[in-house]
């Protein structure tokens, strides 16, 4: 790889009624230009990430980036959309660039506005990224989807309930740490293993702290070459990164695997020249509490099954040989759909520069792994990124 992050910045996730795409995108782009003590006119390209499918009434959104600075304009900007992985999908687009030979210097930024729909608005919205023609009647919309993963799971492997509760407990005490989550309030263990009036049944085998928040925000980076890059202070290096697709169609694939997941981080692993045993964190996609399980398997840190012992000995705890999801993930931080993807690649960021929240900052990390999930298994996205000496 040739690129590093050289800014970033990142709004609270959560609910915000007096925002819009429009004054979220502008508020990040912004921050990350002067983070990165860039002016606008510096930039060459513009990469604007998000899912919205009818989250926001404002279609059209690439340009809205302008909005932030006269002197973007005439920039060339672009919309890029993946699902869940919108905001790697947008990184990945700026990288390319960046590789071509075509920009020096990128902006990416991910956003989406979720609150404003109502429950099953928002339901049937998310429900767009599964296969509509043979999953369009799953109850619980995309809840359904991992609740049926779920379910599949546990047949094959037996109720897994208490790792799914020991991971929504360690991201939310985690997400304590993290003041750009949306919730910030240790849980513990016995309340997410315990289904009450206040933590009730959404669908099948998932209860509410299974679930990610709906959210609104936006994160944004600058993506510069490896030469620019140089005497940056707070430049972070792509050592490499992956992207893998696999069939919309859960019937086409054995989903409590998530192959698109193992292919990706083999990949990435591999043109990094790196071992899973050589990284310090990850961020990983846990818009559900069982797809964090089943993507430890996915990546390699436990045989199929047999995710539940990365729990139970430890090792993706703060003090663990892998901590995962120190940032409180999805489940703590909030999941805005677009915004996600960039955001993983700024905790990572933050983490690697010595700048994430002391509580959570990891001691002297030398490499960080990020795995950005679009649909149930569709869209896998990896990235390894390491300090720049």
């Amino acid at each position: 790889m040739s690129a590093c992050i050289v800014g970033w910045a990142h709004t609270p996730f959560g609910k915000h009624p007096e925002e819009d795409v429009e004054s979220l995108v502008v508020k990040v782009t912004q921050d990350a230009l002067a983070h990165s003590d860039l002016s606008a006119s510096d930039v060459d390209e513009v990469v604007l990430g998000t899912f919205n499918e009818g989250f926001s009434p404002q279609g059209f959104p690439a340009s809205l980036i302008l909005q932030a600075d006269n002197d973007l304009r005439f920039k060339p900007a672009v919309r890029v959309e993946n699902a869940c992985a919108t905001g790697s999908a947008a990184i990945h687009h700026g990288l390319r660039a960046i590789e071509s030979g075509q920009a020096r210097l990128v902006l990416v930024v991910g956003v989406e506005k979720m609150t404003a729909l109502s429950g099953p608005e928002i339901g049937d919205t998310l429900l767009k990224a599964a296969y509509l023609k043979e999953e369009s009647d799953i109850k619980g919309g995309f809840a359904g989807v991992f609740a049926r993963i779920c379910d599949l799971y546990y047949q094959k492997y037996g109720n897994q309930s208490d790792a799914l509760a020991r991971i929504a407990a360690k991201n939310h005490a985690n997400g304590v740490h993290n003041p750009l989550a949306q919730i910030r309030k240790d849980l513990g263990y016995d309340f997410c293993r315990t289904l009450s009036d206040k933590n009730p049944t959404v669908v099948g085998n998932l209860k509410r702290t299974d679930c990610s928040l709906v959210s609104d925000g936006a994160a944004a980076i600058v993506l510069a070459d490896e030469e620019t890059a140089k005497g940056m202070a707070n430049a972070v290096r792509f050592k490499s990164v992956s992207h893998v697709s696999d069939f919309l169609p859960m019937s086409k694939r054995d989903i409590i695997h998530f192959e698109g997941c193992t292919k990706a981080w083999q990949q990435a692993l591999q043109r990094a020249n790196v071992t899973l045993d050589d990284l310090s964190f990850v961020e990983t996609h846990d818009c559900f509490t069982i797809a964090e399980l089943i993507e430890y398997e996915a990546m390699g840190l436990t045989p199929p099954g047999q995710g539940y012992r990365a729990l139970e000995e430890g090792w993706v705890y703060p003090d663990g040989k892998l901590p995962i999801n120190l940032s409180g993930g999805l489940k703590a931080k909030g999941h805005p759909v677009g915004a996600t993807g960039v955001s993983m690649h700024v905790l990572t960021a933050m983490q690697l520069s010595g700048t994430a929240p002391a509580e959570i900052q990891v001691d002297n990390p030398k490499l960080g792994g990020i795995y950005n999930m679009g649909g149930a298994g569709v869209a896998s996205y990896v990235s390894v990124l390491e300090t720049r000496d």
